[in-house]
């Protein structure tokens, strides 16, 4: 089926880097700092950044055509973010099949540099109608085949995979 409306340009740059956001007053907590939750917020504004270049974002679920459901996420801490700290966030395709995506997302302070978060997800193409599993749509399988490609030439992310526990010393 087709997409909806026109694509914007599919931006092939590795990793993607399109997403830039400032910490709102509402999100800084008790600490002084942006809160866990906010960092999640912020990620899934990026994810939806990613599904306008790859066709499926809400405008595409707004139609009924299709939904994007997260099956798993990952959230790393790295450094603290403070109120009105501008960020930006890269993301990596990691792999993707016929219905499936695994994409990591890194939060850098716009200004400074450092890494302060990262985030890696799980992502599902659902039908509309049916809520089931359902394989992208032709335009956006090809777009993420393309940016998949561009992306694979990148390292794979140290954080990328990790599993949570504590650690013992022997």
């Amino acid at each position: 089926m087709p997409l909806p409306r026109a694509l914007p340009p599919l931006d092939l740059a590795a990793p993607l880097d399109r997403h830039r956001g400032r910490v709102k007053a509402e999100w800084i907590d008790g600490n002084g700092h942006m809160n866990v939750g906010y960092y999640v917020v912020a990620f899934d504004q990026a994810t939806d950044t990613l599904c306008e270049q790859l066709g499926v974002s809400w405008e595409y679920t707004r139609r009924d055509l299709g939904m994007i459901f997260v099956l798993e996420a990952h959230v790393t801490y790295d450094r603290e973010l403070l109120p009105d700290a501008p960020f930006r966030v890269t993301t990596q395709v990691l792999d993707h099949d016929a219905k499936r995506l695994h994409c990591f997302h890194e939060m850098y302070h716009a200004q400074e540099g450092f890494l302060a978060a990262t985030n890696e997800l799980m992502i599902l193409h659902v039908d509309f109608q049916t809520r089931r599993s359902a394989p992208w749509p032709e335009e956006a399988a090809a777009r993420l085949a393309a940016m998949a490609a561009a992306h694979a030439k990148l390292p794979r992310p140290a954080k990328a995979g990790r599993v949570i526990g504590l650690r013992r010393r022997d």
